[in-house]
């Protein structure tokens, strides 16, 4: 009778850490985002036309899960860079944070560890339109790709390659 508790115990423990780990009802449940475009960058553009407010852009191809929408980097007119995505549609998960990544491109996992990353930080929301602060040190000459990525398992979701080809003046 004691061995049956312990094993019955033990087996509670194991199934709620699995489910802790995987969280696999994320895969079943989206978080909708729908945040505007801050005004400083609308702004900026209306006082000056001639100086775009867009510096790069791109769209998001798929990686280890459907991925899409655009990712575009903003100036505001105090100075400061956001990155931008939107009609954005990615897979939920654990942990996943977007990366700011110094490569021109990550089709798979090891470019994305290898080139090296700024984390820009937590998803907050695998659909909809969405902002994030780049920090002061984000090197855009070298920085070319965003890329959805999930920290718990080390998997790249999807990537936007930045180029400056695509923002339309």
């Amino acid at each position: 009778m004691k061995k049956r508790n312990v094993v019955i115990a033990l087996s509670v423990v194991v199934v709620a850490g699995l489910w802790f780990l995987f969280r696999p009802e994320r895969l079943f449940i989206n978080k909708s985002v729908n945040e505007g475009l801050p005004t400083a960058a609308t702004a900026a553009a209306a006082v000056n036309p001639s100086a775009p407010a867009a510096l790069i852009a791109g769209q998001f191809h798929s990686g280890a899960h459907d991925t899409s929408g655009m990712a575009t980097i903003y100036q505001l007119g105090d100075g400061k860079r956001i990155l931008r995505l939107t009609n954005f549609k990615t897979s939920n998960g654990p942990d996943v944070h977007v990366y700011l990544v110094a490569a021109n491109d990550a089709t798979d996992n090891d470019t994305v560890k290898k080139a090296g990353f700024l984390d820009l930080g937590s998803i907050k929301g695998n659909e909809g339109d969405q902002n994030y602060d780049l920090p002061s040190n984000a090197d855009l000459s070298k920085d070319h790709a965003i890329t959805i990525w999930c920290a718990r398992f080390n998997v790249n979701f999807g990537t936007a390659p930045l180029t400056q080809q695509l923002i339309q003046q």
